[in-house]
């Protein structure tokens, strides 16, 4: 069997495990060089963690295990289309390849499809359902944080 295959069925068989512990039906595995590096499985319902995504976790995990953010060269594996929030952390995280079996076509009927909030998101923000507006702020006097932050590094480099 072909390495995608094996890694999707191990992330689809991490999800059926999930399931069966009253957990939503999704699961992640991260892969470096051909090895599993972490695993992870939608743990909101256990959590009331409306972030605890199967992605996420395994991410947070593979980041622990490698001792770094950086999670370069590594591959996703998920059984199911991953969401906005997910994909943006694949991709903050500097992953280089998602694969997944479960579309958002095949989820829609189970209330499994994270293709209305893609739709929403791709709109411009002034359009979008949630409002998002930029509203700055001087909070007296104090130092420019991101100046602060980037003196902050600059004196640790």
């Amino acid at each position: 069997m072909p390495a995608t295959q094996r890694f999707l069925c191990q992330a689809i068989e991490l999800a059926r495990a999930n399931v069966e512990q009253g957990g939503r039906p999704f699961g992640a595995v991260v892969v470096l060089a051909g090895e599993v590096v972490a695993t992870g499985v939608n743990e909101t319902v256990a959590t009331h963690d409306p972030t605890a995504h199967a992605e996420l976790l395994a991410l947070r995990a593979a980041s622990r295990k490698l001792g770094s953010p950086n999670l370069a060269g590594c591959t996703v594996y998920a059984s199911g289309h991953p969401c906005p929030m997910c994909l943006a952390a694949m991709r903050l995280a500097g992953i280089g390849e998602v694969a997944y079996a479960f579309s958002n076509e095949d989820g829609a009927p189970f209330g499994l499809s994270s293709a209305a909030l893609y739709a929403d998101l791709a709109r411009p923000l002034a359009e979008q359902a949630m409002p998002v507006r930029h509203v700055p702020v001087q909070d007296g006097g104090q130092p420019d944080l991101y100046a602060a932050w980037r003196r902050k590094q600059d004196c640790q480099a």
